[in-house]
């Protein structure tokens, strides 16, 4: 009598289970590096992108009254670094350069200029105006005409790229290079041509309504 013996599977242990899971997570993140190196299997799996937004509402309306009298122009190079401790940059860690380009508005308040603060003599030829100083708008980031040009990131920071709602997000070196573009503009000259600016404006204006004399002084 012949008796038959099965053998069971081997069962793999603990270590083996994640060896096992490491290596299938290289290869996933290797393919997509093969994939977008070569143009000809990117194509294969391109993906296609459907806007299905709805209409822009109009929540509130807010009515301007200061005059913006100067732009700025800025450009700044962020170097954001971050490092996790015992951990070395190629396991944990990222390091990106930004480029970030943004402009500032410098402007006048009209609307907190009151009765008190424009004086016109008799003739109406004569006329004396107190202005608040020129403010500094909040800085614009130009989004076209701002750029990463490399970022670095450890394995660790990759794999949960993998699982992350906003892989690769920008918005770090974005606000940091509103920071700085802020810091920029106030030490600029821009409140001041602001100032100027706009006293050319009124100048002209009362001048062609038949004031021969503007005297424009700017204070609380």
């Amino acid at each position: 009598m012949t008796t038959s013996i099965k053998r069971l599977p081997r069962r793999l242990p603990g270590w083996a289970k994640a060896v096992s899971a490491l290596v299938l997570v290289l290869v996933v993140l290797f393919a997509g590096i093969r994939l977008s190196v070569l143009p000809g299997l990117r194509d294969l799996f391109g993906t296609e992108t459907h806007d299905r937004s709805g209409p822009a509402l109009l929540k509130s309306i807010q009515d301007i009254s200061r005059y913006d009298a100067a732009s700025g122009n800025f450009q700044v190079v962020v170097d954001l670094e971050k490092d996790t401790k015992y951990l070395p940059d190629a396991i944990r860690g990222t390091r990106t350069l930004y480029v970030g380009a943004g402009t500032v508005d410098a402007y006048v308040d009209l609307g907190r200029v009151g009765e008190d603060d424009v004086t016109v003599d008799e003739d109406r030829t004569s006329a004396t105006l107190r202005l608040p100083h020129a403010a500094l708008g909040e800085p614009a980031l130009d989004t076209d005409r701002s750029y990463a040009v490399s970022k670095q990131r450890g394995l660790l920071d990759r794999l949960g790229d993998l699982f992350s709602d906003n892989p690769n997000s920008e918005q770090a070196v974005q606000q940091l290079a509103v920071r700085h573009i802020r810091a920029a503009a106030k030490e600029s000259e821009l409140t001041e041509r602001a100032e100027s600016n706009t006293t050319g404006m009124l100048e002209g204006l009362l001048g062609s309504l038949g004031f021969k004399e503007v005297r424009v002084t700017y204070g609380t």
